[in-house]
């Protein structure tokens, strides 16, 4: 498991960050809007064949679990969020606020693209496993949700000029 592990998950991470190195990042930068298009390409892919799985065969998880789940996760996701806002406020971080705000994000934020397939090879061949995606499968459109509701109020705490 552990070889699959890194194979999957730890090897692309790693060529990415040695090609980053290389003279392909100025190839990369040349051609951002192209890799762009085709990164977020191979993302709806990931996403669309995870969706189209569990819709096929079932989230694996009965009603009053996937009741809970779309209750707690909303509600643990803005906790971590205001969690994460008020700890990266603090003064000895020493942030601007628009580094608040992208710390916010950035660590109450996961993606479906690197969650699921660590999930997929650590229980790869669980009868659960469709209950073990499922949190991330519905946490990914609620991220999506969240983040299309609060910019505006990030964006006037970034834009505003008093104090914390």
């Amino acid at each position: 498991m552990i070889l699959k592990l890194c194979s999957k998950v730890l090897l692309p991470v790693f060529i990415g960050q040695c090609l980053r190195l290389t003279n392909l990042k100025s190839v990369y930068t040349r051609n951002s809007k192209t890799f762009k298009r085709v990164q977020e390409s191979i993302l709806l892919g990931i996403v669309w064949n995870a969706f189209c799985n569990a819709f096929s065969k079932g989230f694996g998880i009965d009603v009053k679990s996937g009741i809970a789940l779309l209750t707690l996760l909303p509600a643990m996701h803005l906790f971590s969020m205001f969690a994460l806002f008020t700890l990266f406020r603090q003064d000895a971080w020493n942030l601007s606020r628009g580094e608040i705000v992208a710390s916010v994000f950035c660590a109450s934020h996961k993606t479906l693209a690197f969650g699921l397939p660590l999930v997929k090879t650590v229980f790869e061949g669980n009868s659960n496993l469709a209950m073990y995606c499922a949190p991330i499968m519905l946490i990914h459109p609620l991220q999506l949700v969240f983040g299309l509701l609060l910019t505006p109020k990030f964006e006037a705490y970034i834009k505003a000029k008093s104090g914390n």
